[in-house]
């Protein structure tokens, strides 16, 4: 499951598909421009998401 935590204050959260409840799994999105995104993306296929906020940051996972 995608665990997110802010590198400024701690805070973590989890994530699952809101469509099938399957825990989401960690990723990479590679950009036209050849920059890469990490995203959390459900394994069945509903979709994925950028990583959320939190202090004005982007929160990461470890991949």
């Amino acid at each position: 499951m995608a665990t997110y935590e802010c590198k400024s204050c701690g805070m973590s959260v989890k994530t699952i598909c809101g469509k099938c409840d399957e825990p989401l799994v960690d990723g990479i999105l590679k950009t036209d421009d050849g920059s890469e995104v990490q995203v959390s993306e459900c394994p069945v296929g509903c979709g994925k998401i950028k990583s959320p906020l939190c202090c004005g940051l982007d929160m990461s996972c470890q991949i």
